[in-house]
């Protein structure tokens, strides 16, 4: 797949308005919300902190978004669920540190309009949840001379 900066520009511009529409989005699996901050629009653009995506999946990602809020306002159910210490970014003191805490990650997978996805939701100990990140539950990899659709299994953090 050939995608132009032009095409890229364009869906991005697109994901972005519609990301800064949703604010937040009633779950009833938590009966709760979920926050749609700038955390989960930057994780679908770039890998880590400054490192950013290829831009096919950056694509794939932002082509999806409209589903996430619809995936989330509609899940009664998890997937997965996974608890890790990890590095996070945080601003200390006037200052950006990382640092080590406990975060929950939550997967949740669904069929929509014919496109099977996951959705994972983070929370970082003691704050709120927010959208992490969409990508296809699928990968397609050659097997025997043809393309073959795999389920997608990996670390949440980095999906």
């Amino acid at each position: 797949m050939v995608i132009t900066p032009e095409e890229l520009q364009r869906v991005k511009d697109q994901a972005e308005e519609l990301y800064k529409k949703i604010g937040e989005v009633s779950c009833p699996y938590f009966k709760e919300v979920v926050a749609f901050n700038t955390k989960g629009l930057d994780h679908i653009k770039f890998k880590d902190w400054n490192k950013t995506r290829l831009i096919e999946d950056q694509y794939r990602r932002l082509k999806l978004l409209y589903l996430a809020p619809v995936i989330i306002h509609a899940s009664h159910t998890l997937q997965e669920f996974r608890e890790q210490s990890h590095f996070e970014r945080q601003k200390i003191n006037s200052r950006w540190e990382n640092r080590m805490v406990r975060v929950n990650y939550f997967g949740f997978v669904a069929i929509v309009d014919e496109v099977r996805v996951k959705i994972v939701v983070k929370q970082i100990k003691g704050g709120n949840k927010f959208f992490w990140s969409i990508y296809p539950h699928w990968k397609t990899k050659m097997v025997n001379g043809a393309p073959k659709k795999i389920l997608h299994d990996g670390d949440m953090e980095t999906q």
